[in-house]
């Protein structure tokens, strides 16, 4: 099996190099609106922002970001497959414009956006991001009623391209052999994840300046990873129209997928190029971590006196259900550059 992976160096508000109906998921996360490391950025995008911002018209400044972004959205619409899925990652914001502090919140606005343009919301997701201060309040501390809660969790807002599932030919392999475990399903589809922090990433490399190493923090890769397991199956096309160091496309290499990412920043790319080498290595890690995991629920399973009816075609080991005994996992062995980006090169994980 061979995935392709490219990574365009361009403005995601025009997914030119991307054909209609061209992938079946999309995994990003945006640059958030009203968090002062991005003003720069939206203001590049549209002066205005800058003008809103100084003006104290916070209101002003959070609807014009937006709307820089409701121009990616508009080109979801397009080059995503019918009942394809879109995982939006994003946080509020809370700021003090001209005096006034009040929540942005990003997650509503970006709601409202994918609804309006036809997409159905499907229940999202939170989780817990590291606190940017070891304080848990904001305001006036322990005296009532002007203290604020401090935000600790991100929303994956989760939503399907029309009102249609997607349709698979009868006992399709790549979908089969994709399925996840019973009881990762019951932990992934939780609308709360307790077991996923954030990361934060040091950049190194010439090319990488001060200001990019400071927006380089990362969601962390078990996010895109569950995501794409979650949403897709084996050689569909993630795309990523937010690339920034790469963590979706490195999550597509390791689940079989193929991606496509879009990036302003040149320099990304070459760091992305170091993080490429690890990622047989990465690959097979998971594969056989998700299977260890596994064969403790088993034995725990069965130490509860719980019987296991199927047995898994591909590994030894005992599985819930029938829809399980199918799955096969897949490593990279071999990532070798192509023009636009990289192809990955996929085996059947062995355990030996």
């Amino acid at each position: 099996m061979e995935t392709t992976h490219r990574v365009f160096v361009g403005d995601a508000r025009d997914l030119s190099a991307v054909a209609d109906d061209a992938v079946e998921l999309v995994v990003t996360s945006p640059p958030y609106p009203m968090i002062e490391m991005w003003d720069d950025l939206f203001t590049d995008l549209d002066p205005a922002i800058g003008d809103a911002l100084a003006a104290g018209d916070g209101r002003g400044a959070f609807e014009a970001m937006h709307a820089q972004l409701d121009r990616v959205w508009d080109e979801l619409e397009r080059v995503l497959v019918d009942g394809g899925i879109a995982c939006i990652n994003v946080g509020d914001a809370t700021r003090s414009v001209d005096g006034s502090f009040r929540v942005y919140p990003n997650h509503a606005r970006i709601l409202e956006a994918f609804e309006s343009r036809g997409f159905d919301p499907l229940p999202d997701v939170l989780w817990r991001k590291p606190a940017n201060s070891a304080a848990k309040f904001m305001g006036s501390g322990t005296l009532p009623p002007n203290a604020y809660v401090t935000l600790e969790h991100e929303y994956v807002l989760v939503f399907r391209n029309g009102g249609d599932s997607r349709e698979f030919e009868p006992r399709a392999d790549r979908r089969y052999e994709a399925a996840f475990f019973w009881e990762e399903r019951n932990r992934w589809f939780s609308d709360v994840w307790t077991d996923v922090r954030g990361e934060l990433q040091t950049l190194e490399g010439d090319a990488v300046d001060d200001d990019l190493r400071e927006r380089s923090a990362a969601y962390p890769l078990e996010i895109p990873y569950r995501l794409i397991c979650m949403y897709s199956a084996y050689g569909d096309t993630v795309l990523d129209p937010f690339w920034g160091t790469g963590t979706t496309s490195l999550a597509a290499m390791c689940a079989g997928r193929h991606s496509v990412g879009y990036e302003l920043e040149p320099a990304f790319r070459e760091v992305f190029d170091d993080r490429v080498a690890e990622v047989p290595t990465l690959s097979r890690s998971i594969g056989r971590a998700r299977l260890d995991r596994h064969r403790e629920f088993v034995a725990e399973r069965r130490a509860d006196g719980k019987a296991l009816s199927y047995e898994a075609e591909h590994y030894d080991t005992g599985v819930v259900t029938k829809m399980e005994r199918g799955l096969r996992f897949r490593e990279v062995t071999a990532v070798d550059p192509i023009e636009e980006g990289y192809r990955a090169e996929h085996e059947p994980l062995s355990i030996e």
